[in-house]
């Protein structure tokens, strides 16, 4: 037999070996993908009996907002209390549920927080479902690969919540995506999300793609060839995983303009998504009194925020130190100045971050002057905002910013990040005229700074006006009316 006689013979039996193996991989394939169809059916049949064992109970539909954590105390938190309160003002025969991981916070000590920080009362009661599992989502647990991470957590958090309660209606109040096809396809829910902002952006990515370091890219990362071009990798992945569970939402809500150019991008759902912009309680502001002052001896500079490392608290101190060095020559010197740090610890982390950030006045001698006031009651808020000049804001791209409304509608003048909501939304002219400033660093935010402290007091008036005018179109009335408008279709779909 020759050699060409004995190729083909090799390859005719390695043909045959192969049509072989082919038809048992073939019926194994079947059998597995039928297997996981029925088990899928039977855990849907499962959760829908659940459900209707709970509907003989009750006798009424449920909606479910899935908050890990609604009693952090932020704007997320005041999205989901003013959506609550305005679902139950309108639908009086519904059950409404909070799915929390904050498992040694009662019910009534988390409304009485929501009432004490936002001013919000709810009409009636809601039902808190306990999860046990928060730990699955917390950033800590994930050091590297930390968005797959905790997606991949949300997931498990979200088939412990899915078991625990089958409701009618789920919204993902808190951004978590991957948790959407579980209760649409498993749970038979309706499902809606209200997105703060997108899990990854395109900016994120062109963050990486430049190698810049950020919060998100680290410098061991940005120094690295290699290094950047698998992250490149790896988000383009994950970006295409975040859509494909985001466009399984029957309802879209995003908060600004800047979320909605990322999520329409990434989720390609144009004709379900609509901009809802987050409730601002800007009438709570309103007795501030807006007048000149031009006799103050100290003017205070304030930070509504979580402390949160997106939030950037370190640049704000950074730029109060490099003005307090600017005026060090000027009548009074840095006692004319003091920076006041609001905002909410969510977990031992941020308590860590804090603690941090002290030291770091410490470090430069500015600790005399800034104070931090960490989880304080609404009234006390508007008491430090009463107070200030100036409303500084350093998270950059911030998908919103209810904390630079605040501060706009108490008739400060704000300074914030020149990126994101803030820019687009918020900090824009009102019938032509200048509604507070923009920066993006150090040397900006402090200059920006001293220009108001050096405007004439009739001139940083005027600005003062025009930003609580300005910010009217985000109050509690029409988020409430836009959110009711928006979950309208959703909320008729549980009639039975």
């Amino acid at each position: 037999m020759s050699g060409h006689d004995q190729l083909v013979y090799c390859l005719c039996e390695l043909t045959r070996l192969l049509w072989k193996l082919l038809l048992p991989l073939l019926f194994l394939c079947v059998l597995l993908i039928a297997v996981l169809v029925l088990l899928v059916l039977a855990v849907r049949f499962w959760l829908q009996s659940k459900r209707n064992a709970r509907w003989a109970r009750d006798g009424r539909s449920a909606v479910a907002f899935f908050h890990p954590y609604c009693n952090a105390g932020g704007g997320g938190e005041r999205v989901l209390w003013c959506a609550i309160r305005a679902l139950q003002n309108r639908y009086p025969g519904v059950n409404f549920v909070v799915y929390t991981g904050d498992l040694y916070m009662t019910g009534q000590q988390i409304l009485d927080k929501a009432r004490r920080r936002f001013n919000i009362v709810l009409p009636r009661p809601v039902q808190f479902v306990y999860l046990r599992h928060r730990l699955l989502v917390e950033p800590g647990l994930f050091p590297h690969f930390t968005l797959l991470g905790q997606s991949v957590g949300s997931i498990f958090l979200g088939w412990e919540a899915l078991t625990e309660f089958v409701p009618d209606l789920y919204i993902d109040s808190m951004g978590y995506a991957f948790t959407l096809p579980l209760f649409r396809y498993l749970g038979g829910c309706s499902v809606g999300s209200y997105v703060h902002f997108p899990t990854i952006s395109t900016d994120m990515l062109s963050v990486v793609r430049e190698r810049n370091p950020r919060i998100n890219n680290p410098d061991y990362v940005s120094n690295s060839l290699f290094l950047s071009a698998f992250k490149v990798v790896y988000y383009c992945m994950f970006a295409l995983l975040y859509g494909m569970a985001g466009s399984c939402s029957d309802l879209i809500m995003v908060n600004s303009s800047w979320t909605l150019n990322h999520i329409l991008s990434l989720w390609h759902a144009p004709n379900s998504t609509t901009v809802v912009y987050p409730p601002c309680d800007v009438s709570a502001f309103l007795d501030i009194p807006l007048e000149e002052d031009g006799d103050r001896k100290c003017h205070s500079i304030i930070s509504i925020g979580q402390f949160r490392p997106e939030k950037d608290h370190r640049l704000q101190i950074g730029a109060f130190k490099r003005l307090l060095d600017r005026r060090r020559q000027s009548a009074g010197g840095r006692e004319t100045l003091k920076l006041v740090l609001v905002g909410g610890c969510r977990n031992q982390e941020d308590e860590d971050r804090v603690l941090m950030l002290r030291g770091l006045c410490q470090q430069l001698d500015i600790a005399d002057r800034v104070e931090f006031k960490l989880n304080v009651p609404f009234e006390e808020l508007k008491r430090e905002l009463g107070d200030a000049t100036i409303g500084l804001h350093t998270m950059w791209n911030e998908h919103f910013g209810i904390g630079v409304v605040e501060c706009m509608a108490a008739g400060k003048v704000i300074v914030a990040h020149k990126s994101g909501g803030p820019k687009l939304d918020i900090v824009v002219p009102y019938e032509g005229g200048q509604t507070g400033f923009l920066a993006d660093n150090e040397q900006s935010y402090a200059e920006a700074m001293e220009r108001i402290l050096a405007l004439p007091s009739a001139s940083r008036l005027e600005i003062r006006r025009n930003a609580r005018q300005s910010v009217a179109r985000f109050s509690d009335e029409e988020f409430e009316a836009c959110f009711l408008a928006a979950v309208e279709p959703l909320m008729g779909t549980l009639e039975r």
